[in-house]
């Protein structure tokens, strides 16, 4: 049995679960989520809880695919009550970030600013040097943040460019002369 998804999801007040098919749609206070389901996961819809159940809970990828969808689900009942936010620091002399309608628009030390287009479904918040990127869906929201990451990576030598808050970045040491040995 899987230690994950044996266990049953908890609906919390407002929010609602219904079965369309295949298809497992999430209603809350804060949007909708639409999560299709694999054709082995079998899932049932009861008054305050959602189980997940597999075809054969001996096969090893049966029991993969039955934590993995439970925890999907959950996480989208989590998304439409609570949501989800990551945070981005951006650090290094020049560097900076604005939200201009439906784009973020970073001065990176680039030649040219970045323009990044903001994925329907997030909202994009900048605080002096802090960029917040909120949505009900955990994996878009931590795909774009992985994305606005990839524009610049912090470095090794000054930490600058992009870095998670919850991130630490081990400065490396630089170049060193050794003034006892040069002639």
């Amino acid at each position: 049995m899987s230690r994950i998804g044996k266990l049953p999801v908890d609906i919390t007040p407002g929010v609602s679960v219904t079965r369309q098919g295949e298809l497992c749609i999430i209603k809350g206070p804060k949007g909708e989520l639409t999560l299709p389901m694999h054709e082995r996961v079998r899932f049932e819809v009861g008054p305050d809880r959602v189980t997940v159940n597999v075809q054969n809970s001996t096969s090893k990828r049966d029991r993969a695919l039955w934590g993995l969808f439970r925890v999907l689900l959950a996480n989208a009942v989590e998304g439409v009550t609570k949501g989800f936010t990551k945070q981005l620091e951006v650090r290094g002399i020049g560097f900076r970030a604005n939200v201009e309608g439906a784009e973020l628009v970073l001065n990176l030390g680039y030649s040219h600013p970045v323009r990044y287009s903001i994925p329907s479904g997030i909202t994009v918040a900048v605080e002096k040097n802090v960029v917040t990127i909120s949505g009900i869906d955990k994996q878009l929201v931590g795909e774009t943040a992985a994305t606005i990451r990839r524009l610049r990576p912090p470095e090794p030598y000054k930490g600058k460019g992009f870095s998670s808050r919850v991130e630490f970045v081990r400065q490396k040491a630089g170049k060193v002369v050794n003034a006892a040995g040069v002639k």
